[in-house]
């Protein structure tokens, strides 16, 4: 059987070492705002849910048709969309992100919010799918992960900088004035995009069909379903941080937009570990960052009614969701490189499934009368199920389930299969991961953080 090939795009007027900064710095800018309008109605609920007369569960509801759009958009536009010139494609989608945001912000009624918070998510995976793969474009094969993740960071400095932003502006002009920034931003992106960003070709075809075979693989399946099962954990606190942080810690709403920019710094040094650690072991820091992140969460069950804790949990979830997202992805391209477009699509649809099944259940077990407590212990229900999955997927690769057959063992029972799932806690000595060429380093640490 052929290696695996990889698709790649030829630019047709490379632009110079200036001029690929300021491309990257557009696609990061796309980056930015739709890691803002991801996060930001998180920070808004209460001004939403007091405007339009609707329940805090019931806005729960916006987040997960937003997340489910990105599902439903992610691996549906990249496919459609395979043929088209990439630069085409990325002001494609950035336009109608941005129209879906508008329509966010016009809406005048809870049905219409919901729409249009849908129509907002088509975009989103697909957007950074393509960056990603066109930013690798830009530059030698040597910077195409620094290229990336530079792409990536505009996510990530999202959180820090956007979402408390938009929450702030919420505060002072109304929650439309949230979504009003985020248009602001897709409008600037378009801009720039269209200024800065080279046309480009491809090179040896694109086959969509193969890219689609590829997450047939039970590799890819197992990883993409451990990312929409165990990021359901961090999303079940997160989308209910700010009414958590009023009613059970006791903080002032002000002090809201503050906690969620504290979030955005522990997704950045959740990045900035994930580098040293992937080096060593993708599937290790995995199943690791899976493991601390449900003690995380039980922490944030057990003591969010303090207002340190309830911060130092915050911070702590947003690192680990970042340090567990990242591996993800890793471990997603490690064993699909000739499906690049398509597989970073779907590790966002992926974590986005994660986001509607996290706002969904965190809802339910608020709207059941069991308090601001409760969804940290789904969440660290969600975590521990997607840690059994990450663990059957790590013990499959290592016996050589997916090259060979199997011996024939006899059936065990469902607590025998799970706990050995788990054995990938182990030390791996005796079955080690191929050594990388030296001096080689991952291909896109940091890709695509958080998501979204």
């Amino acid at each position: 059987m052929s290696a695996p090939r990889t698709a790649v795009l030829e630019v047709i007027d490379p632009p110079g070492r200036a001029g690929t900064r300021l491309a990257l710095f557009a696609l990061a800018l796309g980056g930015f705002g739709v890691g803002t309008t991801e996060f930001a109605s998180m920070g808004l609920i209460p001004f939403i849910a007091e405007d339009l007369g609707a329940s805090i569960p019931s806005l729960g509801h916006a987040i997960s048709l937003y997340a489910l759009g990105v599902v439903v958009g992610a691996p549906l536009i990249t496919a459609l969309a395979a043929r088209l010139e990439r630069k085409t494609l990325l002001l494609g989608l950035m336009g109608a992100f941005t129209a879906g945001n508008a329509f966010s912000a016009a809406a005048p009624s809870l049905d219409l919010l919901y729409a249009a918070r849908f129509l907002s998510g088509l975009p989103h995976g697909a957007y950074f799918g393509v960056a990603a793969v066109v930013a690798s474009s830009l530059v030698p094969r040597e910077r195409r992960g620094t290229a990336v993740a530079r792409v990536a960071l505009g996510l990530t400095v999202a959180n820090i900088v956007g979402v408390p932003l938009a929450a702030a502006l919420g505060g002072a002009l109304g929650w439309r004035a949230g979504y009003g920034l985020v248009v602001v931003i897709g409008v600037l992106t378009v801009a720039a995009l269209a200024v800065w960003v080279p046309r480009t070709r491809s090179e040896g075809g694109v086959s969509v069909a193969r890219e689609v075979r590829a997450l047939g693989r039970p590799q890819v399946a197992l990883t993409l379903t451990a990312g929409a099962v165990g990021f359901g954990g961090m999303f079940a606190v997160y989308t209910f941080v700010s009414p958590t942080l009023t009613e059970l810690s006791g903080l002032d709403l002000s002090v809201v937009p503050w906690v969620l920019a504290i979030y955005g710094v522990g997704m950045t040094l959740g990045s900035l570990l994930a580098g040293p650690l992937l080096d060593r072991s993708v599937d290790r820091t995995a199943v690791g960052a899976g493991v601390v992140s449900a003690a995380t969460l039980a922490f944030f069950g057990l003591f969010a009614h303090l207002p340190v804790a309830a911060v130092l949990g915050v911070f702590a979830i947003g690192a680990l969701g970042a340090l567990f997202s990242t591996a993800l992805q890793m471990r997603l391209l490690r064993e699909a490189k000739d499906a690049p477009s398509l597989t970073a699509a779907m590790n966002h649809a992926a974590f986005n499934f994660a986001n509607a099944v996290g706002a969904f259940l965190g809802g339910a077990v608020i709207t059941a009368g069991w308090g601001y407590r409760a969804p940290a212990w789904v969440g660290v229900g969600l975590a521990l199920a997607g840690l059994l999955v990450l663990g059957h997927a790590v013990r499959r690769q290592r016996e050589g389930t997916d090259a060979t057959p199997a011996p024939v063992r006899a059936p065990a029972g469902w607590t025998s299969r799970a706990l050995g799932s788990l054995v990938v806690l182990l030390p791996e000595a005796l079955t080690p991961e191929p050594a990388a060429p030296r001096g080689a380093r991952p291909a896109t640490t940091g890709l695509l953080l958080g998501a979204s």
